[in-house]
């Protein structure tokens, strides 16, 4: 039986969730640019942490948040509903490409957000629910690319959390359908090992890129200053 874990603005159930609450998703909630959104989409939802994240850290009116496990989705929309946002925050059960045939008359998002399934080795588990959660091929980059780009308003913006090396071929992808990155931070565990994730953010226009480098821990559970400061509106103890 997974706990509720409890951040200092809210509490996410995650018993019925085959992926528990990571260290992407929360970097991810905490590190995407917020330019004042009035739309949101979380795409691939989980738990619904990366929704609850947005509507802390915004005045977003709509958050959207998309989820195609049953068991998550449910979970999702409780933790939605039990947080004080819950008018704000909304979860579909579809898949991205039923989503987005439905939506492209109707909704253009200002920011769309992406922890995607990223396991590409052929390797699966007994467990199907984890294995949709976590295999490229329930999510590929090239529909997360194209759809998003589809559901984008014209100054909308994507962010992701991907492996580090998968960069260059997400960015590849994402350049086909016009998304070009504007910031990008590279992720390492501790200060020896090597570049693990990279978030990415991308719109229609090409500028200079800001990028950067984040190292998460010293040591075991001793974090670094510059990752503190980022999560410190969030965990408990920080």
């Amino acid at each position: 039986m997974s706990k509720p874990f409890h951040f200092k603005e809210f509490t996410i159930e995650q018993d019925r969730c085959a992926m528990k609450i990571g260290t992407d998703g929360i970097l991810l909630g905490a590190w995407a640019n917020l330019k004042d959104p009035y739309s949101i989409l979380d795409i691939g939802a989980g738990t619904g942490i990366i929704g609850l994240m947005m509507a802390q850290r915004s005045n977003a009116g709509l958050i959207d948040a998309l989820e195609l496990d049953e068991d998550a989705y449910e979970q999702c929309v409780d933790n939605f509903e039990n947080s004080n946002w819950g008018d704000r925050l909304f979860c579909y059960h579809a898949s991205l490409d039923e989503f987005a045939e439905e939506m492209k008359e109707e909704e253009k998002y200002d920011l769309i957000i992406s922890n995607p399934p990223f396991y590409v080795e052929d390797y699966k588990t007994e467990n199907e629910s984890r294995n949709l959660a976590r295999f490229t091929d329930s999510l590929p980059f090239e529909e997360l690319a194209e759809l998003s780009s589809g559901l984008l308003s014209d100054e909308g913006e994507l962010a992701v959390i991907i492996p580090y090396s998968e960069e260059v071929n997400f960015l590849k992808i994402a350049k086909s359908v016009n998304l070009f990155p504007n910031k990008i931070t590279r992720v390492r565990g501790t200060v020896n090992t090597p570049l693990k994730r990279s978030l990415l953010q991308l719109s229609f226009s090409v500028v200079k890129v800001q990028e950067s480098e984040l190292t998460i821990e010293i040591s075991r559970h001793q974090y670094t200053e510059e990752y503190r400061e980022l999560v410190k509106d969030f965990y408990l103890k920080m």
